[in-house]
């Protein structure tokens, strides 16, 4: 099934996470052609750029790394993170189908409220208990139905050595602090962003397969087990880290109790092989 050579590959939200993993890692696929773009380069909310890009650069896939990710100040924030996480994603999808192209969408373990207590898998139907996985699950629907070679990734507590996340929040409060609390009811995978985006060049290398896919990291843990694991690895000895319940840390929006992904379906039609989650918490940890 494989991918075509000579694309142009449009990545928007390149200053992000994944975006910016995107990029260290495009150098090991030089036959691509690359536009990595941020809000400076194309705002993605406005729709007459957004077209006039894909056309005037020939764009072939697009993949969307763009989105409002602060979950609680979507709360208060709906119209803002409806439009760049559900009508911009439609509109991106509607362009590059235009020109006969893909595009890769990447999405949330939000788009389920967390209460059961079985891995998800994508036949599962979608349950979003927060204005942030509303938005996101309108977003992949409107790709879905605008592109007909898209592909739509879920995926899950994602971190990197770019940008802000709670590794790197983990590490500095680890070495300020005394104590520390963090949750352990709520249950799920840690993903480094550098295996999500080896896994979405797996994709574009082997082409697109259309539909939705979840990935995350092997294994399961709390975000308590996560934070002992950071610290452990990072050698932080003077911090205690106390488990909280969700109640005794209210936030604005409600997160999923239980939002661990079934992997089976890439897995089987890509041949991806995931690394356990603290595996590849070492491999970050060790760049940082």
């Amino acid at each position: 099934m494989g991918g075509r050579l000579d694309m142009n590959i449009l990545v928007t939200g390149a200053n992000g996470q994944l975006g910016n993993e995107m990029r260290t890692l495009a150098e090991k696929y030089p036959q691509y052609t690359y536009f990595f773009t941020d809000v400076a380069e194309l705002d993605i909310c406005d729709k007459q750029a957004v077209h006039s890009y894909v056309n005037g650069n020939s764009i072939d896939l697009i993949v969307n790394c763009a989105a409002y990710t602060a979950v609680d100040k979507a709360e208060d924030n709906a119209d803002l993170a409806y439009k760049l996480n559900a009508e911009a994603p439609a509109e991106l999808a509607a362009a590059v189908q235009a020109r006969g192209g893909a595009m890769i969408q990447v999405s949330t373990d939000y788009v389920f409220d967390g209460t059961t207590f079985l891995p998800y898998a994508e036949a599962c139907t979608p349950c979003p208990d927060s204005v942030y996985g509303r938005t996101k699950l309108a977003g992949e629907e409107g790709v879905l139905k605008n592109c007909r070679r898209s592909v739509v990734i879920r995926t899950a507590w994602l971190y990197s050595i770019y940008g802000n996340n709670f590794v790197k929040t983990m590490l500095r409060l680890g070495r300020e602090r005394d104590t520390l609390g963090v949750v352990f009811d709520q249950i799920g995978t840690p993903t480094y962003a550098a295996d999500l985006a080896q896994a979405i060049f797996s994709i574009i290398h082997q082409g697109i397969v259309p539909g939705i896919y979840h990935f995350s990291d092997e294994g399961v843990c709390s975000w308590y087990d996560f934070t002992v694991a950071i610290h452990r690895l990072a050698g932080i000895t003077s911090c205690q880290v106390k488990p909280l319940h969700t109640a005794e840390y209210p936030s604005k929006a409600n997160r999923p109790h239980y939002s661990v992904l079934d992997k089976t379906k890439i897995k089987t039609a890509y041949g991806i092989d995931i690394p356990h989650w603290e595996e590849s918490l070492r491999r970050c940890l060790a760049k940082l």
